[in-house]
């Protein structure tokens, strides 16, 4: 791997010239901008363990294309264990960065797009296939980070990419070259798109033929010409952009995974970098896999995230001195439970993962939307319990220049004292963390990152088997079937 560690991968991003934009100017150097720089550092995390002999089997794999040591990140699930050892990894780097790392959506559209391009091949006799795995060869060798380009603006969301009164609100190709195209519009809450080496296009939603400049799948570099980036706001972000350091809950890690808008304006993409050109009957199958590996990895980073959580609040029962309390116990023993139940639900769509006709690995599409419904509720209701527990100075702490102050820093330290072996600024160092942990921006980003609850319960109840489900109950109700039993509900795709 070209990129070995930490270090190395922040210094490959200043060799970049993206066109990225913060509350109205631009950023010069994503490494060190205040805004920017925690979301690197979590992402470097990434790199970090597969230098580590500890994380090694779960940070790096074999490629399949070329026997070489990758990043897992790059690597196309080649059977159930690289699964689960996913999942698991994405526990651990949870645990370390208290956020998003921001490598997994690039990862799942990899993978995604791989299976996908190989059916399309098969049917239309076209070689996306090979330029994939062209282009995924050198991301596998130099490490290099990808953000997965998915949720376009929509616009009117009660009309398709057709009809839109501006076409441009989804990405589009407005022109075909015989050396490539060229392509225009915008895709919206784009996960580490400041810090990735380069961007995965791929459609938003299944199409019809009317839309065919829309189903589009390439490659970009991430500072190409044509491409912005408009960096979003993010609760707290003041505290992080004047370099506090306490009240920020997190110095060195951001709250959520760094999110932005890449805007395309009339970018060109070369032919070896398109591995979908205008083949709208796939354009679906891609959006369901994608979901499918995204949704499953829920349950391992959030989980990740909520061991953070559980651990600072016990530390600050202790610090208040009502660990012992029945009542705290029971509550944190609930926030255990929902954070393993929900683990669960990511190792088990992953142990019941099948290989798709290309050889790579999907998980179990029904579980893994089972999964991410049970993040948009047990992930809030373990920061319900966590604010709960911590009470209520979480809101009305005073802030670190307070502490700091001469004038008044004796009276925070005397009366947001706790039990006297413990420093008062421990007390308010976990409670910013706790803070941080359950404020808007990262609860927004659990509750909808992913696709929102609704359109895990529509595959839900997609997969749901009824009309089996009905012949079962049937069955041992000694009711007689008469022909063809129907139901609301299908099966599995």
């Amino acid at each position: 791997m070209k990129l070995r560690n930490g270090a190395e991968y922040i210094e490959s991003l200043r060799q970049l010239r993206p066109r990225i934009y913060y509350k109205g100017q631009m950023i010069e150097d994503v490494t060190r901008h205040p805004a920017t720089a925690p979301h690197v550092r979590a992402a470097a995390m990434t790199y970090a363990l597969a230098s580590k002999t500890k994380y090694k089997d779960l940070a790096t794999a074999t490629s399949h294309l070329t026997g070489r040591t990758i990043s897992r990140f790059t690597h196309i699930h080649q059977n159930i264990e690289d699964l689960i050892k996913k999942i698991k990894l994405l526990r651990v780097l949870g645990q370390k960065t208290g956020t998003c790392f921001q490598r997994c959506v690039g990862f799942d559209g990899i993978n995604a797009v791989y299976s996908v391009a190989y059916e399309v091949d098969k049917k239309y006799g076209t070689d996306y296939m090979e330029r994939f795995k062209q282009w995924l060869i050198r991301i596998q060798d130099d490490n290099l980070m990808v953000v997965g380009a998915m949720t376009d603006p929509k616009g009117d969301r009660s009309k398709g990419p057709a009809d839109q009164s501006d076409p441009d609100q989804y990405v589009r190709v407005v022109e075909r070259r015989e050396d490539g195209v060229v392509i225009r519009g915008a895709k919206l809450h784009m996960t580490g798109a400041v810090n990735s080496h380069e961007i995965l296009i791929m459609p938003t939603t299944a199409l019809d033929e009317r839309s065919r400049d829309y189903a589009t799948v390439c490659a970009i570099p991430i500072d190409a010409p044509g491409v912005t980036l408009i960096f979003g706001r993010q609760a707290g972000d003041d505290r992080r952009d004047h370099l506090e350091r306490i009240d920020v809950g997190k110095p060195r890690f951001g709250v959520v995974g760094g999110e932005a808008v890449i805007a395309f304006e009339d970018v060109f993409v070369p032919n070896e970098r398109i591995f979908m050109n205008g083949e709208t009957d796939y354009a679906g199958s891609l959006v369901y896999r994608f979901a499918a590996h995204h949704r499953a990895n829920y349950g391992a980073c959030k989980t990740g995230l909520m061991d953070v959580l559980t651990g600072a609040v016990s530390y600050l029962a202790q610090i208040q001195g009502t660990a012992k309390g029945s009542h705290i116990r029971d509550k944190v023993t609930e926030m255990i439970h929902l954070s393993e139940t929900l683990y669960s639900s990511s190792i088990a769509c992953s142990a019941e993962g099948q290989p798709t006709p290309s050889g790579a690995y999907l998980v179990d599409t029904m579980l893994a939307n089972v999964c991410k419904q049970n993040v948009t509720r047990f992930h809030f209701e373990v920061a319900r319990l966590a604010t709960d527990i911590a009470g209520g100075f979480i809101a009305t702490m005073p802030s670190e220049y307070d502490l700091e102050s001469e004038a008044v820093g004796h009276l925070v330290e005397k009366y947001f004292s706790g039990v006297s072996e413990i420093p008062v600024k421990e007390r308010i160092k976990i409670g910013r963390l706790i803070e941080a942990m359950t404020g808007g921006t990262a609860m927004v980003e659990s509750m909808h990152g992913a696709g929102s609850p609704q359109a895990q319960r529509i595959m839900i109840f997609r997969e749901g088997r009824l009309a089996e489900k009905i012949k079962l109950a049937k069955a041992l109700a000694g009711i007689p079937g008469r022909g063809k039993d129907k139901a609301a509900g299908g099966g599995k795709k």
